[in-house]
């Protein structure tokens, strides 16, 4: 079974990285969960990271806001691939978190998701491992078709809503 690392840089992000762990539950794909500070504590980011893939971690995905540095610092340290999820603050809605995420020197990647797409950071994950994985691929391709079953059925709505009937407004 895959295992990704999930991080935060601190427990006030958990009401976003929520539906990240919720749909890496739903894909069958174990995570590790932990609140490191880039900043507060680096030496047990550096050690964490260090040790993922003797811990069996494949991908990290990072959550981080304000500063936003953690995903960053993250892929610097290992060749696993990162995954940054910029948290929503107080300054433009999170564009802060989302270039500290985005803004990376060359050499040092990190996949980035939209500020509070802790969702996508999960899809994301699944697709890389789904490189490895065939069930994932699986999984995915359901997933992605209950995506396109619910479109069908919204439109099927709105267009009885209105009027439209089956033919109707084309």
């Amino acid at each position: 079974m895959p295992k990704v690392a999930v991080v935060m840089g601190s427990d006030s992000d958990w009401n976003v990285v929520k539906k990240c762990v919720e749909q890496l539950e739903e894909f069958g794909i174990d995570y590790d969960l932990r609140v490191i500070s880039a900043h507060r504590n680096p030496d047990q980011l550096f050690n964490y990271v260090r040790s993922a893939e003797d811990n069996d971690i494949e991908l990290i995905i990072g959550a981080a806001g304000k500063a936003a540095h953690l995903p960053g610092v993250m892929a610097g340290l290992t060749t696993l691939p990162v995954i940054g999820i910029p948290i929503k603050t107080s300054f433009e809605g999170g564009l802060d978190s989302l270039l500290s995420i985005v803004q990376m020197p060359s050499g040092v990647p990190v996949a980035t998701v939209a500020v509070d797409g802790s969702q996508n950071a999960a899809i994301l994950a699944a697709q890389i491992l789904a490189l490895k994985y065939p069930e994932l691929k699986e999984k995915l391709l359901l997933f992605k078709q209950k995506l396109n079953d619910e479109v069908i059925g919204k439109n099927k709505r709105l267009r009885d809503e209105v009027g439209c009937g089956e033919n109707g407004g084309e």
